[in-house]
């Protein structure tokens, strides 16, 4: 079988151990020959007459992490998507009626149609490392679990983990799998063989009942109880997720079916639901997503670049604090926060003591696991220690006389190497490095907040930034678990410019007397996380007021503020962290502040229906995000698309704003824009968008670039829910976050850029 997936040992017990290494490549994946593999081993190992087999993998850091995605990008009809299901039904079908036991012996990532397989032996046995997880996160690529996925995993750990687990794509820890009954046992990597053998020879395997408390066995044991799980299943979904996504009503249908049909009727449903998924806009936006980030990730590489190793942040606030937290967390580095005020330092490591404690107290940290992480971040109020930093990371206000002297600090202070890193939002990076000694170590680093949630970050070179610096600072982004993109140094960058007209348009809407509550719930229905207003009090409306009029002297006067938000600011109106913005917060929550109408000026008298509200404030959106590509602002479309989807949540399942405007049409993009510049001149279609569309042209003229090689359905996409795969398993399906794959942020934590250390009231100098 040296063609094969497979290789097969036979010892003297007549046990088969199966190893899965996939030639070539650094993961194992289920590939199209995979189905016929199987078949060819299985017949093999019963001629031999075997008493049990395990299969483990070849590779050193991952089981199988699932399917192939271009194995279903290829697939043409629906017919040819249910074939797959359908193939991968029966291979796994096969395996269950062998007359010998089989295991599964997993170490590293088990995902996908990985588990599927392994959910398919008669026993799984896992290593407890860090690096194996257990889950089904098709839901991220708009899919459900094809292979079984669906109708095994809740015979295991019962009805309300395996819609948790399916609905929101999270990687399952050792330790919680053992817990939950997905694996029956787990030990070190050291015995892991052998602990596999010893299952081998137990016979085959009882149909196990999943763990279930009390209250979880009563719900789960009868068609009533049953039926109030599947309706707060479905409940939750749609509030989560709009009904925008068909993918989590897909696998609720699916999982139903696992106990109210029988086995072949539940296994189609399955199969079924899985096909037209993948023929759906939503999947293919969605795999488009994941491709765009696969191929990003061979971008500015260069091996030979020094790695940054240790890292300093100047300014202990908001940004400060979740920049210190990711470098010294994700990156693994020694970070040291430099501020004015020992309370500011202190605040900063607070911020990441509280999220480490969390984790501590879910059991997913050890205390001396959080204590070393702890120990990586230190702080000082002078430059002490930064001799031998790396790399400077600036978090202060928005002034460039500040950001200039600290340039000149670091490079006083620091090596003749070491990176200065500005997180400014919206000042061109040539003006900071402007008065530099080493311009080539001078680059732009613009963070999101929640930082630890926000995946993009926006690198900005000047003109005289060396290309070993920007590899370097993509390199260290990227240990951070951000997804980087490269855009050209001109005032507000890509997310900032493209994201200021649409708060302005519906600030406009709103002086015009459209509601507040219908403002936000118009965009929210179109997709977005949060509504432009809502997001504005969560960022700060003065943070937003004084990055407009960098915007304004830059670029013009379309990206002028209206005169709303001077007058919120004189009246301290500034959003959530002064109690009152649009909104008005207390411990309850928020509420629409009625009062603000009348400061306005404003007699609220709707005339719009949400659909043209939203149009009117996404328009100028994609006018501007044509603009910046036609000025090279960003390299291409699909910087444009990730940079929009991962910074400021623009809706996923729509695959961004130049995939939304290919699929609508330039001429019909134009033509709407062209209707509401009757009113209002700022809303004129770009000079490139209306050549597009005399042209019957598009965005993406040739098909994306994918992966030369095969990735996986299950490969960590980059999502602001990222730590959370970490967190462990609530017991109600109703408490916890569907996944809107691969969402920016979600519901609790909107998309702001707080870039200033006025959000948090940083004092930095």
């Amino acid at each position: 079988m040296t063609d094969s997936v497979f290789s097969l040992a036979i010892d003297e017990q007549k046990l088969a151990v199966v190893t899965i290494d996939v030639p070539g490549e650094k993961m194992n994946t289920l590939r199209d020959s995979f189905a016929d593999d199987l078949k060819a081993l299985l017949d093999d190992a019963k001629q031999q007459s075997v008493k049990g087999m395990v299969f483990i993998s070849g590779k050193s850091d991952n089981f199988i992490a699932g399917a192939d995605v271009k194995m279903l990008d290829n697939v043409q009809s629906r017919d040819d998507a249910l074939a797959i299901s359908e193939l991968c039904h029966r291979a796994f079908f096969d395996m269950k009626k062998l007359p010998f036991p089989t295991v599964s012996a997993i170490h590293g990532a088990a995902l996908g149609g990985g588990l599927e397989f392994a959910l398919a032996c008669d026993y799984r046995v896992c290593t407890d490392s860090d690096i194996t997880k257990l889950g089904l996160p098709e839901v991220q690529l708009g899919l459900l679990p094809g292979g079984g996925g669906t109708q095994r995993l809740p015979k295991l750990v019962g009805l309300q983990k395996a819609l948790e687990w399916t609905l929101t794509g999270k990687q399952i820890r050792a330790k919680q799998a053992k817990k939950a009954g997905l694996v029956d046992d787990c030990v070190p990597q050291t015995v892991l063989l052998k602990v596999a053998k010893e299952f081998a020879l137990k016979g085959k395997a009882k149909a196990a009942k999943p763990k279930l408390d009390r209250i979880s066995q009563l719900l789960e044991s009868n068609p009533f109880g049953r039926n109030i799980i599947f309706k707060k299943a479905q409940e939750n979904v749609l509030k989560k997720t709009g009904g925008h996504y068909p993918a989590p009503l897909a696998i609720i249908k699916a999982i139903r079916a696992s106990v109210e049909l029988d086995e072949l009727k539940a296994y189609k449903t399955e199969a079924e639901g899985f096909a037209t998924l993948v023929m759906s806009s939503e999947s293919k936006s969605l795999r488009g997503i994941f491709f765009a980030t696969t191929e990003m990730k061979k971008e500015w590489r260069n091996d030979d670049a020094p790695a940054i190793t240790k890292t300093a942040v100047l300014g202990g606030g908001l940004m400060g604090a979740g920049i210190a937290h990711v470098s010294a967390v994700k990156a693994g580095v020694p970070v040291r926060i430099k501020d004015v005020a020992e309370q500011g330092i202190s605040n900063a490591m607070n911020y990441s003591y509280k999220i480490l404690d969390k984790k501590q107290k879910r059991r997913i940290l050890s205390q001396a696991e959080l204590q070393q992480t702890m120990n990586r971040i230190t702080g000082t109020t002078n430059y002490s220690g930064f001799k031998h930093i790396d790399l400077v990371i600036e978090a202060v206000f928005e002034d460039l006389s500040l950001k200039q002297g600290m340039v000149a600090d670091v490079e006083r202070e620091c090596q003749d190497n070491t990176i200065f890193a500005s997180n400014t939002s919206s000042l061109p990076i040539s003006q900071i490095a402007a008065q530099a000694a080493r311009p080539e170590n001078v680059i732009g680093l613009h963070y999101f907040s929640p930082v630890e949630k926000m995946p993009l970050v926006e690198i900005i070179p000047h003109e005289g930034t060396s290309e070993e610096t920007i590899a370097r600072i993509v390199n260290f982004a990227r240990k951070q678990g951000k997804t980087p993109i490269v855009v050209k140094d001109k005032a507000g960058f890509y997310v900032n410019r493209i994201l200021a007209p649409y708060v302005n348009e519906a600030a406009n809407l709103l002086l015009a007397g459209e509601p507040i509550e219908k403002i936000d719930a118009a965009l929210v229905e179109f997709g977005f996380p949060v509504g432009p207003l809502a997001l504005l009090d969560e960022v700060g409306i003065d943070i937003g007021s004084k990055i407009a009029p960098i915007l304004e002297q830059e670029l013009g006067d379309r990206f002028k503020a209206p005169d709303a938000f001077s007058r919120l600011i004189d009246a301290k109106r500034l959003g959530r962290k002064t109690g009152r913005g649009f909104y008005l917060y207390d411990k309850k929550g928020k509420k629409v502040d009625a009062s603000v109408y009348e400061l306005l000026g404003v007699n609220p008298s709707p005339r719009l229906n949400k659909s043209e509200i939203a149009k009117r404030c996404v328009s100028q959106m994609l006018n501007e995000a044509a603009r910046c590509l036609d000025e090279g602002i960003i390299a291409s479309p699909r910087d444009g698309d990730i940079g929009a989807i991962f910074g400021i949540g623009f809706p996923p399942f729509l695959g961004g704003p130049f995939s939304y405007m290919d699929k609508l049409g330039a001429n019909k993009v134009s033509s709407e824009m062209a209707t509401f510049a009757n009113f209002n001149p700022v809303f004129a279609p770009c000079a490139p968008l209306v050549a597009m569309a005399d042209a019957g042209a598009s965005f993406y003229q040739l098909e994306p670039a994918q992966p030369s090689t095969a990735e996986v359905v299950v490969e960590q996409t980059v999502t602001a829910t990222q730590d959370d795969t970490d967190v462990e398993p609530v017991e109600s399906v109703e408490a916890e976050e569907v996944i809107v794959p691969p969402a920016p942020t979600n519901e609790a934590e909107p998309v702001t850029d707080t870039n200033s250390a006025a959000a948090s009231g940083d004092k930095v100098k």
